[in-house]
């Protein structure tokens, strides 16, 4: 049973593993500036009121320069882990865009 169990254990231990960061040509640590990750809402302001789609969602990562979009649709519960690369777009029931905000 024992023998089981620790092969079991192992491996659950080994999924919280974190990864090592990424390395550049040299074998140094690639060092990521935040600030490069960061997104900027002020810039898709003028979409308020436009009808959310994909055309629209790749014209605000570009407008922002976030890394990732997040649609937040009428009623969802969200999470509310901050991530500065992410944009988030709220929309109402029409597919009209509310609200655009960075987290």
């Amino acid at each position: 049973m024992i023998k089981t169990i620790l092969p079991l254990a192992a491996l659950t231990l080994s999924a919280c593993a974190t990864t090592p960061p990424p390395f550049d040509d040299d074998g140094d640590p690639r060092v990521i500036d935040p600030a490069a990750q960061a997104c900027d809402a002020d810039a898709a302001q003028g979409l308020i009121g436009t009808m959310a789609s994909s055309e629209v969602g790749a014209r605000l990562l570009e407008l922002t320069g976030a890394r990732t979009l997040r649609w937040a649709p009428p009623r969802a519960a969200l999470t509310m882990d901050y991530r500065s690369d992410r944009l988030t777009v709220y929309y109402d029931d029409d597919l009209r865009i509310e609200r655009i905000t960075c987290g």
